[in-house]
């Protein structure tokens, strides 16, 4: 009879399609796991309005702010300022973090 062909072979190829898949699937769980951990799906929202406050590592503050589409990133500063102006009000920071503006200048009763 003839020589018998065997059907089982196996491709040494397959198990490394099966390791791309596998790395394909992780990478976007991580994907997934930073976005939710930093909490930028608000950022992934074209109606949302955010302002969040960011401290660097070397003590630089910026601030981020998100109206529909536009990020804008002001760094802040403690140059002294220069020019003419009128001082608006003063700035306290509670215990609790919260900063409370207090306005400066004739009220209205």
């Amino acid at each position: 009879m003839g020589k018998e062909i065997d059907l089982h072979q196996e491709d040494p190829m397959s198990g490394v399609a099966n390791l791309f898949d596998v790395g394909v699937v992780f990478i976007v769980g991580l994907i997934g796991a930073l976005i939710s951990a930093y909490s930028l799906l608000d950022f992934l929202s074209p109606t949302t309005e955010i302002t969040m406050v960011r401290q660097k590592d070397n003590d630089r503050v910026e601030i981020v702010t998100k109206k529909g589409k536009q990020i804008k990133v002001e760094k802040v500063t403690d140059k002294k300022l220069q020019g003419e102006g009128t001082r608006l009000g003063t700035a306290y920071r509670l215990k609790d973090g919260k900063v409370i503006y207090v306005p400066e200048g004739d009220t209205e009763k």
